[in-house]
């Protein structure tokens, strides 16, 4: 196990940073070599010895973002950590949270730092619980567990899934006409193949509406409070908006469109480019000051055509609800279907009556769990079979 520097032997403190750094770099953060000569800079005005001093000066140098301070936390309780306080606890020590890294890559680390097995944390562990089964039950026990109980590698295989899902809008008539074997004659090219035939009886040409998928919106709650589930339903979001007409917002105390994020093929580059540019992520939440701004800056953009919204949100709300239930009533007046989908309600205890999920339910059409993938596969049966007319509200 590596230990805090010896004060008196700086000189391998360069190579030992740049280690870190590499761990760094395997759990997501982007961290060049310019990092380590800050970091090197760093520790020189503080006690080496002292731990909590190394992990500030460190931390300062490392983290940009607020979303990477658990990631750099328990990055440093594995590569720093004293032996004595690590070793036989049976997992990763102090406060550290699961490092998430590739678990080829973990055992490669723990071997390198001289670290048991054991100290693998669960979200890391080679083996999830569902691979002792084989498959089609080990598929249907992945599709019913919960987003926010999952381990690296079921977020893999969720991943898979979500992707392979047979997403499908439901379809809506235009009002473009379009040449038909069936419906109304279409006298201007019935009268136009007459006069080309010299004016003799020809067949009558017919027209019909012109079929579209109906365009989906979706708002996701990306809130401290949804920490556990935002990251698989932004995956969610990310496979139907590879197939589907799709914009997508995210939300906590502001509102940030990502759509053109979610374009992106590789969904890790599409995950760190809205970590990188959505500052508000694991914030409060404002919900009813994010959906004003939605309504007055995007509606009419978006929610043409006879729009599908989803709201994914726990309803936890610290802002005023009597804004969130005066722009709920009207985003529900501009679009086809007001769906909200909320993880919490995959639990048998839960009860929806959070402050911002009373005020925002009487405007919803539907209310609907979020929480596994057989959730998310009952949400993709309602949307394909939506009917045509808009529900009375």
């Amino acid at each position: 196990m590596i230990a805090p520097p010896d004060p008196e032997r700086r000189g391998d403190l360069v190579v030992r940073l740049a280690g870190f750094g590499e761990l760094l770099r395997d759990a997501g953060l982007r961290v060049g070599p310019d990092r380590t000569i800050d970091g090197v800079a760093a520790l020189g005005v503080v006690d080496v010895g002292d731990l909590d001093q190394m992990r500030d000066a460190l931390r300062a140098v490392y983290v940009c973002r607020r979303e990477e301070i658990n990631v750099f936390d328990a990055a440093f309780d594995l590569f720093w950590a004293r032996p004595e306080t690590s070793i036989g606890a049976g997992a990763i020590p102090m406060r550290s949270r699961p490092l998430p890294i590739d678990p080829e890559k973990a055992r490669a680390w723990l071997a390198r730092l001289g670290l048991p097995e054991s100290q693998i944390p669960r979200e890391q562990e080679t083996t999830p619980r569902v691979a002792s089964s084989s498959g089609y039950s080990a598929e249907e026990l992945l599709r019913s567990r919960d987003f926010g109980d999952l381990t690296w590698e079921e977020t893999q295989q969720v991943r898979r899934l979500l992707r392979q899902a047979p997403w499908r809008l439901a379809e809506r008539r235009t009002r473009r006409w379009q040449p038909g074997r069936r419906g109304p004659v279409e006298m201007r090219r019935t009268l136009r193949r007459a006069a080309r035939s010299g004016g003799d009886a020809v067949a009558l040409e017919r027209a019909r509406r012109r079929i579209r998928r109906r365009p989906l919106v979706i708002l996701c709650d990306v809130s401290g409070s949804m920490e556990r589930y935002s990251r698989a339903l932004l995956i969610f979001a990310h496979a139907i908006a590879r197939r589907e007409r799709v914009d997508t917002f995210v939300f906590s105390t502001r509102l940030s469109r990502i759509t053109h994020l979610l374009r992106r093929r590789d969904i890790d580059d599409a995950l760190t480019d809205t970590a990188e540019q959505v500052h508000d992520i694991g914030g409060g939440t404002r919900i009813g000051e994010s959906l004003r701004s939605f309504n007055r800056r995007y509606a009419r953009r978006v929610l043409g055509h006879g729009a599908v919204v989803l709201i994914i949100s726990d309803g936890w709300d610290r802002g005023d609800v009597a804004v969130l239930g005066k722009e709920m009533a009207r985003l529900s007046r501009s679009c086809h279907r007001l769906i909200w989908l909320n993880p919490l309600l995959g639990s048998d205890v839960y009860a929806p009556e959070a402050r911002g999920m009373v005020a925002a339910l009487p405007h919803c059409d539907d209310f609907l769990a979020a929480h596994n993938v057989d959730a998310l596969d009952e949400l993709g049966r309602r949307l394909a079979d939506l009917p045509r007319r808009r529900l009375k509200r």
